[in-house]
């Protein structure tokens, strides 16, 4: 088992990762290097990665779209005409009823986090738009920033693993069902939610962890700018402007339903926005090409991710590996689970996306876990789950880099001490521990 090509190329792209190589040549070299330590030629080895490429094209074009779409939905001015109104109503507010200011301002930070993944598919795009604003009100209510930070993950992290739209839908839909075809167990698409709920919960258990134990009591931090005045919004909607802008939203949601094509309803989106908002051909491009750059090199990550599950299944090692773990393991389903999860953990924080560990890790987990006798919904919780631990408390994920990215505006937010540690602890553990009751009783 020790000298598997899978196994080999998986922890030369381990260390490779965490050496902070970058990703897209992480996997790159790994592939290469676990087909010439099989009994491929070099020739067979960029063959079969090259091959492998092409499974994540869709997957790209769709962050692309999504990019786009993200990009015009901030110029719209919506993001800006939420961040104004939460400060006009804390400000209105705060002196007479601070708790209740509290916890409306957690609850639109939870509710635009999840809407930015499902709802209104802007992936991180809102935070440094929306929370900058927020963080002389945030200093006022002397709120622990961690808090925050654990609100904004969850809503990135949970909705996508569990609700089958907009970013759900990739990694539902398209990733996780996609490669659990092709790694040889055929289950209904409407099944993939009900094998991520228990996993789901185990989410919401990590934040209410961190709300209502972990962070509640007061945290002071200095006032060294004015946020909530110094930033305004920079453009200016009318009513009847933003009541079009919210139904070309919701009709990029009905198409992206309708068609089951996050490429359609991003497209469209993408067009009826820009056309809403009068902008001319030239705009519309730069705005296209600068929405494409922020979701780019997720793209990238997911294509090299398909090429080395290319190359690992080429290699033959997989059928090895399951047999040499099968022997290992033997029936006790629940040290496996325990095991496959704890992989999943460590792949996914070595990469720093979910969405790029499902190929790798699906072609090793589904012929693995129906060898030891999973169920069909146990083993898509298996592989659901054990991509999505490591995405939050990982340093170089969307989920940690965004958060930190508005909470530090004014340099008192640190990214490891307070994003990424309380991340990992309120969400990777609660996901193991469910992750695992799932693959159990499913």
């Amino acid at each position: 088992m020790i000298t598997n090509p899978v196994v080999l190329s998986v922890c030369l792209m381990l260390v490779l990762s965490l050496l902070r190589v970058n990703v897209v040549l992480a996997l790159s070299i790994s592939g290469i290097i676990g087909g010439l330590l099989s009994d491929l030629s070099l020739t067979e080895t960029i063959a079969a990665f090259e091959a492998g490429l092409g499974d994540g094209a869709k997957i790209a074009l769709s962050y692309a779209l999504l990019g786009a779409f993200a990009v015009a939905i901030a110029r719209s001015g919506l993001t800006d005409m939420i961040a104004n109104k939460i400060v006009r109503l804390v400000n209105l507010h705060k002196d007479q009823h601070l708790s209740l200011v509290k916890w409306m301002m957690l609850g639109a930070i939870i509710l635009m986090a999840v809407s930015s993944q499902n709802l209104v598919p802007v992936h991180i795009a809102f935070i440094p738009i929306l929370i900058p604003p927020l963080i002389a009100v945030f200093n006022q209510l002397n709120m622990d920033r961690r808090i925050i930070a654990c609100c904004i993950t969850f809503g990135l992290v949970t909705t996508y693993m569990w609700l089958p739209y907009g970013f759900g839908s990739i990694f539902l839909n398209q990733l996780l069902h996609g490669n659990i075809l092709s790694a040889g167990l055929t289950i209904d698409k409407g099944q993939l939610p009900i094998a991520m709920t228990i996993p789901a919960l185990g989410m919401v258990l990590g934040l209410l962890t961190a709300i209502f134990f972990s962070y509640r009591q007061p945290r002071t931090y200095q006032t060294t700018i004015n946020t909530s005045e110094k930033r305004t919004s920079q453009i200016q909607t009318s009513p009847l402007k933003t009541g079009l802008n919210i139904i070309i939203i919701i009709v990029a949601l009905v198409v992206n339903v309708y068609t089951e094509s996050i490429i359609m309803g991003a497209l469209a989106g993408f067009l009826l926005l820009t056309t809403a908002s009068g902008l001319k051909p030239q705009n519309s491009q730069d705005l296209f090409v600068e929405g494409v750059k922020l979701m780019a090199l997720i793209g990238f990550i997911m294509i090299a991710a398909n090429g080395f599950a290319g190359v690992m299944k080429a290699t033959g090692g997989v059928p090895d590996l399951v047999n040499s773990a099968q022997s290992i393991l033997g029936d006790n389903k629940a040290f496996a689970a325990a095991m496959l999860l704890l992989m999943g953990l460590l792949i996914t924080m070595g990469i720093g996306s979910s969405f790029s560990t499902i190929p790798i890790i699906a072609a090793i987990y589904v012929p693995l876990a129906l060898a030891l006798g999973f169920s069909e919904l146990a083993t898509v919780a298996l592989v659901g789950t054990s991509a999505a631990l490591g995405d939050a408390g990982s340093p170089a994920s969307d989920s940690t880099l965004g958060p930190t990215a508005g909470l530090n505006s004014d340099g008192q937010h640190d990214h490891i001490l307070d994003t990424v540690v309380p991340t990992f602890l309120h969400f990777n553990l609660p996901l193991l521990v469910f992750g695992w009751i799932a693959a159990i009783v499913l």
